[in-house]
C-alpha cells in the first residue's frame, strides 16, 4: 500500500511539474501570441500590395470582353520609362549638352570621387559601407547628369526630376524656416506663446484644403489677393502657364504646410539644450553665432537630422498640391512621380503605374537610406 501511494504521489508530482513547465512556457510566449495577429495584419497590408504591384509592373493590363487580360511583358514597362514612349514623361526631354552642363557634371564627378577616396583612406572601412557609398555616389552622379541634360532651353524635366526638385528644395526651405522660427521663439520676445500657436496651425489643415487655398490666393486675376498682385505689378503673370513658376508655387504651398512640423521638432530640441553651456559661452564673450555653431547646433544636430529624414520620406509622396494646384500642368511640368503613377492608374495602364510606383520606391529608399547612413548616424555618433 505504501509503495502504491508513493507511485501515485510521484506521478502526481511529475504531472504537476509538467503543468508548471507548460504554464511557464505559455507565459513566456504570451507576448508573442498577443502581438502576432497585429504583426500579421500589418505585414499582410504591407507585403501583399508590394508583391502585387511588382507582379503588375511586369504585366500589360487590358480590358476584354467579359473581364480583363494580363499579359507578361517582362521589363518592358521599365524600359519604356527610360528609353521608350514614356521617357519624356518620366526622365524628361534631353537637350544637347552645353559648356555649363559639362562643367557641372565634371565638378560633381570630381567631388564624388574625392569623397570616395577620402572614405577609402579613412580608418573605419567595411565592405557593406563601401558598397553603400558606391550606390549613393552612382545615384547622385546620375541625378546630376540627368539634371544637367534636361534643364535649360530645349530640355524638359520629367516626373523623376520634378519629384527630386520638390524634395530637395522643399525640405531644405522647410528646415531653414522651421529652424529660424524655432530659434526666434526661444528668445525672450513678447508674444512668444501666441506665435507658437500661430506657427502650429498650418499643420492642422488637410493637404487638399491647403492646395485649394493656395490656388485661390495665387489667382492673380480674381483671387482674394488680386489687388495686391496688381499693386505689385504681378497681375498679368500667368504662373500656371510657366513650368518653373508653377513648380515654385507648389514648393511654397508644401513649405507652408510642413514648416510647423520642423518648427515643433526643432523647438523641442532647442529648449532641451543645456542652459549652463550657453551661459558659460556668454560669460566667455562668445558671439551669438559662435554660441549657435559651437554649443547649440551640436546639441540639436541628431534631432534635426532625424526630422529631415522623416520629412524626406513624406516629401517623396507629394501628390495633393500638384494635383489640385496645377493638375500636373502646364503639360506635365509639375507632375510628381506619385501623381504620374496615379494618372497612369486612372487611365487603366496598371503596368506602367506599378512600374512608376516601384521606381519611386527604389529612388526614395536609396535617398533615405543614404541620408540615414551618411547624416543621421554621423550626427548621433558625434553627440555620443
Amino acid at each position: 500500500m505504501q509503495s502504491s501511494s508513493r507511485v501515485s504521489s510521484s506521478a502526481a508530482s511529475r504531472r504537476g511539474s509538467r503543468r508548471s513547465v507548460a504554464a511557464n512556457w505559455l507565459d513566456r510566449q504570451a507576448p508573442y501570441v498577443f502581438v502576432l495577429p497585429a504583426v500579421l495584419l500589418i505585414l499582410g497590408f504591407s507585403i501583399f500590395p508590394l508583391v502585387t504591384s511588382a507582379y503588375l509592373s511586369l504585366m500589360r493590363f487590358a480590358l476584354g470582353e467579359g473581364g480583363y487580360e494580363l499579359k507578361f511583358v517582362g521589363m518592358r514597362n521599365y524600359v519604356r520609362l527610360f528609353s521608350g514612349s514614356q521617357q519624356f514623361h518620366f526622365v524628361g526631354v534631353f537637350r544637347p549638352p552645353g559648356v555649363i552642363s559639362i562643367a557641372v557634371m565634371a565638378a560633381a564627378a570630381l567631388a564624388i570621387g574625392w569623397w570616395l577616396v577620402r572614405y577609402l583612406r579613412g580608418g573605419q572601412r567595411s565592405v557593406i559601407g563601401g558598397i553603400g557609398r558606391l550606390i549613393a555616389a552612382a545615384s547622385l552622379l546620375a541625378v546630376v547628369w540627368l539634371a544637367a541634360n534636361t534643364t535649360g532651353d530645349g530640355g524638359a524635366l520629367g516626373s523623376l526630376m520634378v519629384t527630386l526638385f520638390y524634395v530637395v528644395f522643399g525640405v531644405a526651405l522647410q528646415f531653414l524656416l522651421g529652424l529660424g522660427l524655432a530659434y526666434l521663439c526661444t528668445l525672450p520676445l513678447k508674444g512668444g506663446r501666441f506665435f507658437r500657436i500661430l506657427f502650429f496651425l498650418p499643420l492642422m489643415v488637410t493637404p487638399v484644403g491647403i492646395a485649394y487655398m493656395f490656388r485661390m490666393m495665387a489667382d492673380t486675376a480674381v483671387g482674394p489677393l488680386a489687388p495686391l498682385w496688381a499693386w505689385l505689378g504681378l497681375g498679368q503673370i500667368a504662373w500656371a502657364a510657366d513650368p518653373w513658376l508653377a513648380r515654385i508655387v507648389v514648393v511654397i504651398g508644401d513649405t507652408w504646410q510642413w514648416v510647423p512640423f520642423m518648427f515643433l521638432v526643432l523647438l523641442a530640441a532647442l529648449e532641451g539644450t543645456s542652459r549652463d553651456q550657453i551661459e558659460a559661452a556668454q560669460l566667455d564673450g562668445a558671439s551669438s553665432w559662435r554660441i549657435f555653431r559651437d554649443v547649440i547646433w551640436p546639441s540639436i544636430a541628431p534631432v534635426a537630422a532625424s526630422a529631415v529624414l522623416i520629412r524626406l520620406i513624406e516629401a517623396f509622396k507629394v501628390v495633393d498640391l500638384p494635383n489640385v494646384l496645377t493638375n500636373g500642368g502646364p503639360g506635365i511640368a509639375t507632375e510628381s512621380m506619385t501623381l504620374h503613377a496615379f494618372i497612369e492608374w486612372r487611365t487603366l495602364n496598371l503596368g506602367s503605374a506599378s512600374a512608376v510606383a516601384y521606381m519611386l520606391f527604389f529612388v526614395s529608399t536609396i535617398a533615405c537610406v543614404s541620408f540615414f547612413q551618411l547624416v543621421v548616424r554621423r550626427a548621433r555618433g558625434r553627440q555620443s
